[in-house]
């Protein structure tokens, strides 16, 4: 290839260098689908009890979570499907939601049961190893304590606790040892926040947002402990509280974000984005690249002689003096240099 072609092909080369930035940068900064689902929280009718706390507002961009449950709520009651969401506080518990969020969409939680359950405190799941084994209760020995082995730092903020819904996380008795399993608060249970306890206490990262009543109904279900099942018996003491019929985690899954204000779901605001986004896409990428493209056609063009320095105007009117001959030489190419890094 003759000199003057690669010198004009190195110059492309070189400003088409943050074009291929800018892509990558693009592909690294994609988000799961769930991310762009805005989900209206005035839908959620089944709350919690509601209390003077930041955890009562949804907010903006936050996680949410759609549980699928199966239950039986009583003796010779027929098994009861339904639907529980939860919406994670991203902005409060980065740590602790982002360990939820990575279970969830792992498909960690889906199949699993809920093996401590005690009415008037808390229903608790998360442990991977309480699957049934042929039938339940037949299940692993290590359900119960079980997780994945990797476990998380104690993360706790002023405007987290447990007020009525809360999911918060399990731990032994080392405050830094939550991994899989969390619970779910049927009352409140601010006993165990960190302020009213010498352990460090207990971290929350969210709170059901629709279908309370679920978490109610499993609270209620009879349990190895309490075999009567009556929402009167309570027994918050208990250590145990396997439920007799199997309450399972049928799925967990992301469905969306948190969209109280609708800037998410509006159609409008998203053709409006879209349009935007359009248009700065052809400012940016577009337009540098035309005369990137122009540039080396008309220095292709001199350098193979079908077109004359001196028929070259590049002042819309105004001859220009060129030199007869152009030369670009290892000098200039030393003069020419890489873009700033952003």
């Amino acid at each position: 290839m003759p000199r003057h072609h690669r010198s004009a092909l190195f110059l492309v080369g070189l400003l088409l260098l943050p074009l291929a930035a800018s892509v990558s940068v693009v592909a690294e900064d994609e988000q799961p689908a769930w991310r762009s689902v805005g989900l209206d929280p005035e839908l959620w009718t089944d709350r919690p009890e509601s209390e003077d706390s930041p955890m009562m507002p949804s907010y903006t961009g936050n996680a949410v979570i759609e549980m699928n449950v199966s239950y039986v709520e009583a003796h010779f009651s027929q098994r009861t499907e339904g639907t529980v969401v939860i919406e994670l506080f991203e902005q409060w518990a980065p740590i602790t939601t982002a360990n939820m969020i990575d279970h969830v969409e792992s498909g960690l939680y889906d199949g699993i049961f809920f093996h401590r359950v005690i009415d008037d405190f808390v229903t608790q799941s998360g442990d991977p190893t309480c699957r049934e084994i042929g039938a339940y209760p037949a299940t692993s020995p290590q359900c119960g304590s079980g997780g994945t082995g990797e476990t998380i730092p104690l993360e706790h903020n002023e405007n987290l606790s447990h007020v009525d819904g809360a999911i918060g996380m399990a731990r032994s008795a080392d405050p830094d040892s939550a991994d899989s399993q969390w619970y779910i608060a049927e009352t409140e249970a601010h006993g165990l926040d960190p302020e009213n306890r010498d352990d460090e206490g207990y971290a929350t990262f969210g709170i059901v947002r629709d279908g309370m009543a679920h978490i109610r109904a499993i609270a209620l279900t009879p349990t190895t402990d309490d075999l009567t099942g009556l929402e009167e018996v309570q027994n918050p003491a208990s250590s145990a509280g396997r439920p007799v019929y199997q309450a399972q985690i049928l799925s967990m899954r992301m469905i969306g974000v948190a969209d109280p204000d609708g800037s998410i779901r509006n159609p409008v605001a998203e053709a409006q984005s879209e349009s935007t986004f359009l248009r700065d896409a052809v400012l940016v990428v577009g337009l540098p690249l035309v005369l990137v493209l122009a540039g080396a056609g008309v220095v292709y063009a001199v350098y193979t002689g079908r077109v004359g320095p001196k028929q070259l105007d590049l002042t819309a009117g105004t001859a220009t003096a060129v030199e007869a001959e152009l030369v670009m030489d290892a000098e200039m190419v030393g003069d020419v240099k890489a873009p700033a890094e952003p």
